[in-house]
């Protein structure tokens, strides 16, 4: 790059009146010669005719650059090159130091890109030129090549002894006059005012909800250097990793990388050493000042104050006048899974319904209340976070800390009795209960008698039973309670009936 008489696309060396009069009157006409299509350009072309496998990092504003570049008019003659002085350039970009075409053209570029720059005259020299050598109102062209290694790069480079240490060496090492011949491998390469930066590999469709810190994230991923070297995945342990997003439990890239994930997404996130682990490295495998590459799958994630999630699949197939609610009996069908497709359990493997008491905690607590309110026929999905399934522990076949899929329809629902209660009358009982119950009238009733008698009033439809439960035990539950002396029969000084001694307790504790 040519400073003050020479055909530079840089600024420097204009006196201070030609650099104003060009401003004031890029802005006042901002007008180039014909674009392709046939009108004045707007803005820069930028055509990119070369570009690199991979392209760890694009030039930023502010970045330090070296490259390579040809010159010419829209006719093809050549008005400067970098080349022709086996000089390249080199320059801090998006700052004003060259011509604001050339600075727009250069952003967003590869190491070892190369790119095919048309430059309308109000980004370049304008109604002005540079006197000689750009006439005014010029279209210029340039063909630029940025240089630099890549990461994962190896190079033999060949220094003289100028450019080295010349005529006295250096110590017993390197003796005067000495040619150094270096293997280098880039390992990486990264600029301290770095942010993160993230790539989606694949966003699954119908994100409805983003990581926001403060969330509870399961998460698969590999880590590796610029290079390639992988030095940790959470794969290899066949067991996800688990913390908590933005407060602080992870490196700060990583930490803001995670944020605005989607469940189920892929990304890329590339943390530069100061938002990672800085100069000093960690451990063997990671070394100071490192940038670190994690390729992320989300599996999911949650907030600790999350309620279960539920979504209407289909609704019953008549009008409902009664839901399930707390105390019911209910029958249901359920496939069971993680979020990221994973099947856990169904009861379609084992052919019959799900039986369950809503509200006796039979079931985690996310289903049972995903299942309360539902009409027989209906179908839900419900989505359970951990703190309502199985928590950090998990459960046998279910990881700690998984948020829960169900599909759940439910079969049949049966009416609850009040907790503690083992069989209710639909009307009042007996006037002479003792009497009903001693049916061969010898002031004694055994578990037979008692059996017969409750099971004639539920047939009779006098009184029911607790549902879910096989009906012998419940009864035999029934007569342990009453025969108070344990000795296989009740007498009438022993029956009471719940009600009653429920009304005696509350006269004790008065």
């Amino acid at each position: 790059m040519f400073r003050a008489v020479s055909p530079s696309h840089t600024f420097l060396g204009l006196p201070l009146l030609q650099l104003l009069l060009l401003l004031v009157q890029a802005v006042g006409r901002g007008l180039g010669r014909a674009s392709p299509a046939g009108g004045p350009l707007e803005d820069v072309v930028i055509e990119r005719y070369h570009i690199p496998r991979t392209c760890p990092r694009e030039v930023q504003m502010g970045d330090f650059v070296r490259y390579h570049y040809n010159g010419t008019f829209e006719d093809g003659k050549k008005f400067d090159s970098s080349y022709d002085r086996s000089t390249l350039v080199a320059i801090v970009v998006g700052v004003g130091r060259l011509i604001t075409g050339m600075d727009r053209g250069l952003m967003g570029m590869c190491v070892n890109e190369r790119r095919r720059l048309i430059v309308p005259p109000h980004l370049g020299y304008g109604s002005i030129g540079v006197a000689g050598l750009i006439p005014p109102d010029a279209t210029l062209y340039f063909d630029v090549g940025l240089l630099g290694m890549c990461p994962g790069e190896r190079r033999k480079i060949i220094i003289p002894p100028f450019l080295a240490y010349g005529e006295k060496g250096y110590g017993t090492v390197i003796p005067p006059q000495a040619s150094l011949v270096f293997h280098v491998l880039l390992i990486d390469v990264h600029n301290p005012k770095d942010t993160v930066q993230l790539e989606t590999l694949e966003l699954p469709p119908g994100c409805v909800r983003r990581a926001v810190a403060g969330d509870f994230m399961r998460y698969h991923y590999n880590g590796s250097l610029m290079d390639g070297t992988l030095f940790d995945s959470s794969y290899s342990r066949n067991h996800t990793y688990n913390t908590y997003v933005g407060q602080g439990y992870i490196i700060p890239g990583m930490d803001q990388g995670l944020q605005g994930a989607c469940m189920g997404e892929r990304r890329r996130i590339t943390i530069p050493p100061h938002l990672a682990y800085g100069e000093n490295g960690t451990g063997d495998k990671i070394p100071g000042s490192a940038v670190l590459i994690f390729d992320v799958h989300v599996i999911d994630f949650h907030n600790p104050g999350d309620p279960v999630e539920i979504k209407i699949l289909s609704p019953p197939p008549e009008t409902c006048n009664e839901t399930a609610k707390p105390g019911d009996f209910v029958r249901y069908h359920y496939n069971c899974s993680l979020l990221d497709g994973t099947k856990l359990f169904s009861s379609h493997d084992y052919g019959d319904p799900q039986e369950a008491t809503l509200g006796a905690n039979k079931v985690i607590e996310g289903l049972d209340t995903g299942l309360q309110g539902m009409c027989v026929g209906e179908r839900r999905q419900l989505v359970v976070p951990p703190h309502l399934a199985h928590g950090e522990s998990g459960a046998r076949g279910v990881p700690g800390s998984a948020v829960l899929l169900f599909a759940v329809e439910l079969v049949s629902r049966e009416e609850g009795l009040p907790t503690g209660y083992l069989f209710v009358w639909h009307e009042d009982p007996p006037a002479d209960l003792f009497e009903g119950l001693d049916l061969n009238k010898d002031g004694e009733v055994p578990l037979e008698e008692f059996s017969t008698f409750i099971k004639a009033q539920v047939s009779e439809g006098k009184g029911r039973l607790m549902p879910g439960q096989d009906p012998e035990k419940t009864i035999a539950d029934m007569f342990q309670n009453q025969d108070r002396n344990q000795d296989g029969k009740i007498t009438v000084e022993e029956l009471k009936l719940k009600s009653d001694e429920d009304q005696e307790r509350v006269h004790e504790e008065l």
